[in-house]
């Protein structure tokens, strides 16, 4: 599985036009500019479209809406900033209008002391307040900065940024996963029991392979198959093997040519194997190596079926975007 593509977020400038325009149009530029550093992409009413490409009127939150529907295929989450007190019904509108469910990180600009006059308050912390409450009333949930009140461009700001991506690339991921089931679960492993149709319900697809037709599929290839004698070299040159029966490690390439065919044909995203003790009693060969390998990957594979797992390594897959962070159980 690839890295994970840059976090598309609609940015939703919050603006009341009491205040100067000078901080709306200042605090958009900054969110922009900070999301571009971070490699986050933004899609999000230009300039022209509304006064200084904010929302402050059920008008502005129709134009929002529609823009965010045209992209809704590429919107990861919502991103909401307030360089003012900002008017909470616009904001709250223009992600209800969207139609799209997804995160929402709620920030707000800081005001300065010494600089509170009419030309540059903000009191963005009380309409922050009152953003958070609108979208509460309107069933959407909510992630805050660490901070109420925090400028953009600091260290603080960009943590919570980073995470806020990584958790919208969770969500995403999740509402789409596909999972492989390979074998039955063990009769000593209650712990990895599962509920398949919870699962779905929340957009995760199980799909399962029995055992003996990957036994079966394994034994029928021909020993001249390049792709088992591809699978061999990248065995041996993934693990020590020098120890290892030829047989085994024979069966252990064939196995996982049909591992890779199989993951391939149905778009999984983790696995979860039956290893104990059917694999090495009736084939006479353990998967570790290749479990390992396909975590190496970020395909997460977990042990004995156990498919809950198997999402949580998926889920920290999708969060992380490092490679090599899986060593297979």
């Amino acid at each position: 599985m690839p890295v994970p593509a840059a976090t598309t977020l609609g940015l939703i400038v919050g603006s009341r036009n009491f205040f100067p325009s000078s901080l709306c149009i200042e605090g958009r530029e900054t969110m922009l500019r900070v999301m571009a550093e971070e490699g986050i992409s933004a899609i999000t009413l230009g300039e022209n479209d509304t006064l200084h490409g904010s929302v402050e009127s059920l008008q502005d939150a129709d134009k929002c809406a529609e823009l965010f529907r045209e992209h809704r295929r590429d919107i990861d989450g919502f991103l909401v900033t307030l360089p003012n007190f900002g008017d909470e019904r616009a904001v709250a509108n223009s992600i209800r209008f969207s139609e799209i469910a997804a995160p929402v990180l709620v920030h707000a600009y800081p005001d300065l002391p010494g600089r509170m006059d009419q030309q540059c308050r903000r009191d963005s912390f009380c309409g922050k307040m009152s953003v958070c409450n609108n979208l509460y009333q309107y069933g959407i949930p909510v992630t805050p900065t660490t901070l109420h009140t925090v400028d953009p461009t600091s260290e603080g700001f960009r943590r919570d940024l980073r995470s806020f991506a990584a958790t919208c690339r969770v969500v995403r991921g999740l509402r789409r996963a596909r999972i492989g089931a390979l074998g039955a679960r063990p009769a000593a492993f209650n712990t990895v029991r599962f509920s398949e149709k919870l699962l779905e319900r929340n957009g995760i697809t199980v799909e399962t392979l029995d055992l003996s037709e990957a036994f079966g599929a394994a034994n029928a290839l021909a020993p001249d198959t390049p792709e088992v004698a591809a699978k061999r070299a990248a065995i041996s040159g993934y693990a020590a093997t020098q120890m290892l029966p030829e047989v085994a490690l024979d069966r252990m390439a064939r196995f996982g040519v049909v591992l890779d065919r199989w993951i391939a044909e149905n778009r999984l995203d983790a696995t979860a194997i039956q290893c104990w003790t059917s694999m090495e009693q009736y084939f006479g060969a353990f998967p570790c190596t290749l479990m390992s390998m396909l975590s190496d990957r970020l395909m997460p594979s977990a042990c004995e079926t156990d498919v809950a797992g198997a999402v949580g390594m998926h889920a920290l897959a999708l969060y992380t975007e490092v490679k090599n962070i899986f060593i297979a159980m």
